[in-house]
């Protein structure tokens, strides 16, 4: 059976296609093409498909997936059997619902902080007896660099290095900006990560998102490094989950 899955972010879109729990096809756009959807469907033949979207809802994509799938819509209200204790479950983002779900499938039993470095850095976390209690939002890479040059009168738009470059010192005011940006978000991720690390060190910390890359390579030095693992496809997973638990119940 493949099932295709769409997480429509606020950047881009993901588009995967599993058979099973296997990826067998990726790819991430800036827009959704119906065309490019129907592509997909023809050539794997799929079977099932789900959406998640975090602003308008895709109803063009939506009809498509109807018309030559078995679609479920996702919301907050299908659970696999988590203790969803957020006071507010209407609010809660559909890809953090997602990724809660993946790490519910992927490391059943185990304390998961779950870190999305996007276009907003989110923090979730899921407790081993399936109990998830809600996280933090803050603002991304991007959106601090946007940040200060929206609400100043002379500081520049600086944009985001390279993964692997070396955060630099504040030796003028461009580099002060790439400083005080990128070495206050790694003290902040670290700072999430290391309170539950200091009560469980056997904690799992999923980081995932297209800023990932960046902080897997500030947070080498830390004693918790050992337990970050990069989880690229997080959200797809989850909505594949989705699937899978919405195709047992309704057969």
């Amino acid at each position: 059976m493949h099932n295709l899955v769409i997480d429509v972010g606020n950047t881009n879109s993901k588009i995967a296609v599993f058979k099973s729990r296997t990826l067998v096809s990726f790819e991430s756009v800036p827009k959704l093409d119906t065309r490019r959807i129907a592509a997909l469907l023809e050539q794997y033949q799929i079977d099932c498909a789900t959406v998640s979207s975090v602003n308008e809802e895709e109803v063009d994509v939506k009809e498509l997936l109807r018309a030559n799938s078995r679609y479920f819509e996702f919301s907050t209200q299908i659970n696999p059997g988590i203790k969803n204790n957020y006071k507010t479950p209407d609010t809660l983002g559909l890809d953090r619902w997602a990724k809660v779900i993946a790490a519910y499938q992927l490391y059943p039993g185990e304390d998961c902080l779950i870190i999305d470095a996007g276009t907003c850095i989110t923090y979730d976390l899921l407790y081993g007896d399936a109990s998830y209690d809600g996280g933090s939002i803050s603002l991304g890479l991007q959106m601090r660099f946007q940040a200060l040059n929206h609400y100043t009168e002379r500081l520049p738009l600086v944009k985001k290095p390279a993964p692997d470059e070396v955060i630099p010192e504040g030796i003028d005011t461009f580099t002060a900006i790439q400083h005080g940006v990128l070495q206050g978000a790694v003290h902040e991720v670290a700072g999430f990560i290391t309170k539950p690390f200091t009560n469980n060190n056997k904690i799992k910390v999923l980081i995932t998102g297209g800023d990932a890359p960046f902080f897997l390579n500030q947070l080498k030095g830390y004693k918790f490094a050992e337990q970050v693992i990069h989880e690229p496809y997080l959200v797809l997973k989850g909505l594949n989950e989705v699937i899978a638990f919405e195709y047992v119940q309704k057969n």
